[in-house]
């Protein structure tokens, strides 16, 4: 076997279809785009949502709601992970960095402190936000919550 003798599988390849060169070759006249209309016409490009003339659907639908461009993506620590951390790293601060050791928080994220669990050890924790019931819990035991 050699590169020049090699050939394509029997019935695997198809010559294309040459349109628009005479009536005998039985695909001239309109070349297979029927009679007239914007279709038939050189150029022709369909508009994206285009539906005959009917008013499309985009149009038809209400437009509904926005985009808050001041929102803030917090990402949520629950008190039952903070009280875990502790206890499997002995600390006494919990802070952003804490955190990232950890692996609960990514890159630049915002955190915020979130009520959720029980927490026993007084704790100083350091968060973007927390919530009121967390901020009562930490206090609750003697900790101390601390806004960045």
């Amino acid at each position: 076997m050699k590169l020049h003798n090699l050939k394509p599988a029997a019935g695997s390849t198809h010559s294309r279809r040459r349109i628009g060169r005479g009536p005998g070759s039985g695909l001239g006249g309109t070349s297979t785009r029927g009679h007239k209309g914007a279709k038939a016409r050189s150029g022709y490009k369909r508009k994206i949502g285009f539906e005959g003339g009917q008013m499309p659907l985009q149009r038809r639908v209400p437009k509904a709601g926005f985009k808050n461009i001041n929102h803030k993506e917090y990402f949520a620590v629950n008190l039952a992970t903070l009280q875990a951390l502790a206890e499997k790293n002995s600390l006494t601060k919990i802070g952003i960095e804490e955190l990232k050791a950890a692996g609960l928080v990514s890159g630049s994220k915002l955190v915020k402190i979130l009520g959720n669990g029980e927490i026993k050890a007084a704790l100083q924790v350091e968060a973007h936000a927390f919530s009121k019931t967390a901020e009562e819990a930490i206090k609750a035991v003697g900790g101390n919550t601390t806004i960045i």
